[in-house]
């Protein structure tokens, strides 16, 4: 066994000793790797939960490197010590080499401790909207929402996002502290039509449909508030009353969950169009173009709305 060792040690040209820790630091790898294989099995017999699975493996995916790191710097704590000089020029050429991974792994451990966001929470990053599916030593990823697709539905494209990007870009959570987004619908009504009457409509559509809502939201809001300071003093559904040069601007808001925006848009469409189509001094407002003849003649045609 000493022969073997004392033959692989010149023929590497290195000394027997620093050939033992790289035979240790190896077997540690091994055996971590086992226990790592052997508890993702016995969580996977466990249970079914793909929930649950996630967290294991990314649990482990943390510590089995971390606990590797520990292991693997006590066998090599005495050569560290004998090249002192050496390591502290290369652990300073390596930080600057290696900057932007030192800044996404800076991420990462801001991303663990602090939770801006965590793994199932829609956020905005920049540019980029999403589902958080995925969080990495180096990089999330989310599950994109909007861009060409209308009311923050899924695209289906998968992002990939540097850790580095918490130090750099404003975030934004939809799901985190308080589950509901504040959503407005305007509807626009011709200057001829009963906007009062239209306004009264459109208040028992909206109050019938988010009385639930209005509750759950006061709780959330109770919960919020331990951690920070989000105060409303109305949380019920309003519409609001505005003039513009088309016609008169009824806009309903009110409180829905994030993921439920479109839902819950084309419910209220649904009942406002069937509501006001019983009613005939109540019409949409379009954009026209009016055209007067040498006559003073009046002609109206309609401009397509785009």
């Amino acid at each position: 066994m000493n022969s073997t060792r004392n033959f692989i040690a010149e023929a590497l040209g290195i000394p027997i000793e620093i050939l033992d820790k790289i035979f240790l630091s190896l077997i540690i790898l091994i055996l971590l790797s086992i226990i790592r294989l052997i508890l993702l099995r016995v969580v996977w017999r466990q249970t079914q939960n793909v929930k649950t699975r996630y967290q294991w493996k990314r649990t482990l995916s943390f510590i089995v490197p971390f606990v590797g790191i520990i292991f693997i710097s006590a066998v090599w704590m005495s050569a560290f010590k004998q090249a002192g000089a050496f390591l502290g020029l290369l652990s300073a050429g390596i930080a600057i080499a290696l900057k932007e991974p030192l800044t996404n792994l800076a991420g990462w451990f801001f991303i663990v401790v602090r939770k801006p966001f965590g793994v199932g929470d829609r956020v905005q990053i920049g540019k980029h909207s999403g589902d958080v599916i995925d969080i990495r030593m180096f990089q999330f990823t989310i599950l994109e929402i909007g861009n060409w697709v209308d009311a923050d539905q899924s695209t289906g494209r998968i992002i990939h996002l540097p850790n580095a990007k918490v130090f750099q870009q404003s975030q934004a959570n939809y799901s985190t502290g308080f589950n509901y987004i504040w959503n407005e619908i305007p509807v626009l009504l011709t200057f001829e039509s009963n906007w009062a009457k239209a306004k009264k409509i459109l208040e028992d559509i909206i109050q019938s449909s988010a009385e639930q809502i209005s509750g759950a939201a006061e709780k959330e809001i109770l919960k919020a508030s331990r951690n920070f300071m989000i105060y409303y003093t109305h949380l019920t559904p309003i519409v609001y009353t505005k003039v513009e040069d088309s016609g008169v601007k009824l806009t309903i808001r009110y409180m829905c969950n994030p993921r439920r925006r479109r839902g819950s848009e084309n419910e209220l469409w649904e009942d406002i169009l069937l509501a006001f189509d019983k009613h005939n001094d109540i019409d949409f407002a379009y954009p026209t173009t009016r055209f007067y003849t040498l006559g003073d003649t009046e002609s109206t045609t309609q401009k397509p709305v785009k």
